[in-house]
């Protein structure tokens, strides 16, 4: 089923409605109804009853995102919140790295503690911790040094930060928020096959799999690094799209 982006927009927000000094262009923005005048959305293209929004030259109107631009902010957003939620998430990892390095001793001893009380349990099961892969790395983690653990956590909220700058920049689809974006994701994306290659899940393959499907949709939708004619065309795609430019030019050729 197709989605009407234009409507679906305008149901959530309201019309966007403008009326143009260039009285040809007003003419044919402008409805006159028994309920009184009636002014056409620049987004969905339907008539609207009462005052317009705004008035003044058709250069200075808004730029109402319509269309496939309206569906390209709808995906960028996803990718927001995605980066949002996975920010958010790396921050309170690194909290716990850092409580962990100021209290390693205490930790290692309350797990080893646990670890006591589980392991007869498990064992009626037939899983022996002592050979745990998981459990393993854990009592790994309590060999490293409190300098590293630090260095860790600091690195941890760096990049948690990095995520977090791309979020607020993609929900307001800010250009340097998605050259930022396709570059730190692709820069990722070894480290992410190298993993796949130690163990296999769902959750590496699917995050692999969007990782890639985000940085050639980017990349590609907005025209990033010269692709499909660079920034020159990405801003007429979006001019384009204008209803006010449509009705400009027919208006021209009427």
């Amino acid at each position: 089923m197709k989605i009407d982006w234009d409507r679906r927009t305008c149901a959530r927000r309201g019309h966007a409605t403008y009326a143009p000094d260039d009285s040809g262009l007003r003419a044919r923005l402008h409805a006159e109804t028994a309920l009184g005048d009636a002014w056409r959305c620049l987004r969905c293209g339907d008539f609207a009853l009462g005052e317009p929004h705004g008035s003044g030259p058709a250069g200075d109107a808004p730029l109402v995102p319509r269309g496939k631009v309206l569906r390209d902010l709808f995906i960028l957003r996803f990718l927001a919140v995605e980066r949002a939620v996975r920010g958010v998430f790396i921050v309170l990892v690194a909290v716990a790295v850092w409580r962990f390095s100021n209290s390693q001793d205490a930790v290692r001893r309350l797990f080893n503690e646990y670890l006591n009380v589980l392991r007869p349990v498990f064992r009626h099961f037939h899983y022996d911790l002592d050979h745990s892969p998981v459990v393993g790395t854990i009592q790994k983690t309590f060999g490293y040094r409190h300098s590293t653990l630090l260095v860790v956590a600091a690195l941890l909220l760096a990049y948690a930060l990095i995520e977090l700058v791309e979020a607020v920049g993609l929900w307001y689809a800010k250009r340097w928020a998605e050259y930022l974006t396709v570059v730190a994701t692709a820069a990722f994306l070894p480290l992410e096959v190298y993993e796949l290659t130690e163990h296999v899940s769902a959750v590496k393959i699917a995050t692999l799999v969007l990782n890639v499907l985000a940085v050639v949709y980017i990349a590609v939708a907005k025209r990033l690094f010269g692709l499909r004619g660079g920034r020159r065309a990405f801003e007429e795609e979006r001019r384009s799209a204008s209803l006010l430019e449509v009705e400009e030019s027919a208006g021209m050729t009427a």
